[in-house]
């Protein structure tokens, strides 16, 4: 983990780092910068902000600070998509013009709740086995596909246009050509398929004038996120209790992922490490806000990468942080992103959530379903995380706070699932001992695509 490899070795293998990781840092800001209604130069200065502060806490996780903060890991920290639904909650039970204040005063509120839990979240994991982790991530690709839906039918609803011929059409032309490269290549081209689509879905729409590059020679060549450029962060309780309990999860993945490392590369993961690496999540989203990042946490695909290529060095991650670094610092980069059309995304967006509900799902499926109470526990819980998507007023006569915690269908889930939990497993019962609960935590639950 320590080698240093030459630039010929490091620079393919960052490459791959990047092309595994890129499409879940970007899929947050796009989808909170379309909910609260930012025009393209808005969100190219959230994708670049969510670029920036994934390369900031990546370096910081791989090469560290002493014994203050850093797993030293060849492990990836940036935006994740755990958070989108919860935001999109309190965006909606937010009034115009306060949303993006009230969803970072309460990711930050987050962050200094992971930093205060990080050293002792080891005693925590047995409340978030895989049964609670594999019901959370199963809806969380699960609740965002109407995201993607709306995106392929043109992105606004209020527009005349909206659901026309031709936007399906640019849809599925692009998951189409996502399906064909997954079939037909090998390799890195297969691991950039997503990307690949998108290029080609947006190449495609020019001719039909469906993309433009306006925003693109109006967007800045070179320049850093200015402080709280969204609003002074506002401090809601109830939007705050609903980031608190996404963040549990997130500190369930990152454990997850230090421990799947810790193997792989024959170093086994201590207390220690853990608490670094937990300590590095909580400062990335603690001060991510103040320049326009969102909830920071383990990206599970980064360790399948170096679980594939046997390329275990740190500093190649390190390499592939300062590219994200430099990506963030030129917001004309992520403006190209801003530039895909919506329906484009739309198709890539069906794959990428829907791979997110597959990880899901493969978790649950060694979390012992053959038991009775595990099968109840996951039904009641799932139906909670759908109420909110089956029927979107079903709460509306609740008060706000209770609208934003229940209204999210991952925290209605997710507070099911970890009361279930307790009331099956942890009442009455004998606790698991320390270990079997940190092993139980599946490498593999990332909430990102692979």
């Amino acid at each position: 983990m320590d080698e240093k490899p030459a630039a010929k070795r490091l620079v393919p293998a960052a490459l791959q780092h990047i092309a595994a990781m890129y499409a879940g840092v970007v899929t947050p800001p796009l989808i909170i910068g379309q909910a609260v209604g930012l025009d393209a130069a808005g969100r190219t200065r959230l994708i670049a902000a969510s670029l920036l502060i994934a390369g900031l806490a990546t370096l910081l996780q791989t090469l560290g600070v002493r014994k203050l903060a850093g797993n030293r890991l060849p492990f990836v920290n940036a935006a994740s998509s755990a958070g989108i639904t919860p935001m999109l909650a309190i965006a909606e039970t937010t009034a115009k013009g306060h949303q993006l204040p009230a969803i970072y005063g309460a990711v930050m509120v987050a962050g200094a709740f992971c930093l205060a839990v990080g050293p002792f979240f080891g005693k925590l994991l047995r409340f978030f086995p895989p049964l609670v982790t594999g019901v959370v991530i199963t809806l969380i690709g699960v609740t965002l596909m109407p995201v993607p839906v709306g995106w392929a039918q043109g992105g606004d609803k209020h527009a005349a246009d909206f659901g026309a011929m031709k936007y399906l059409a640019l849809a599925a032309f692009t998951l189409v050509v996502i399906l064909l490269i997954q079939r037909f290549t090998k390799g890195f081209v297969k691991q950039i398929a997503l990307l690949l689509g998108l290029v080609i879905g947006t190449l495609a729409a020019l001719p039909f004038g469906m993309a433009s590059f306006d925003g693109l020679r109006s967007a800045p060549v070179a320049a850093l996120p200015t402080p709280f450029s969204f609003g002074a962060p506002e401090f809601q309780p109830a939007a705050i209790l609903s980031l608190c309990i996404v963040m549990l999860v997130l500190m369930t993945e990152s454990s997850a992922g230090m421990l799947a490392l810790g193997e792989i590369c024959d170093r086994p993961t201590t207390g220690a490490t853990l608490t670094r690496g937990l300590r590095t999540d909580g400062i990335a989203t603690l001060l991510g806000p103040v320049l326009g990042g969102f909830p920071t946490s383990a990206f599970a695909q980064n360790v399948g990468v170096v679980s594939l290529t046997k390329v275990r060095s740190r500093y190649v991650v390190a390499a592939a942080g300062g590219a994200l670094l430099i990506l963030g610092a030129f917001p004309v980069l992520g403006a190209v992103v801003s530039l895909v059309p919506m329906p484009v995304l739309g198709g890539a967006g069906i794959v990428l959530f829907g791979s997110i509900a597959v990880s899901g799902i493969r978790t649950l499926s060694a979390a012992g379903l053959d038991d009775s109470s595990n099968i109840v526990l996951v039904a009641v819980a799932l139906g909670a995380g759908i109420i909110p998507l089956a029927a979107p007023t079903f709460y509306a006569d609740f008060p706000a706070w209770a609208q934003t915690v229940l209204g999210s269908g991952i925290s209605a889930g997710a507070l099911t699932a970890v009361l279930l939990n307790l009331f099956f497993h942890h009442l009455g019962t004998r606790s698991a001992p320390r270990a079997a609960v940190l092993s139980a935590a599946s490498p593999g639950s990332g909430t990102q695509i692979t």
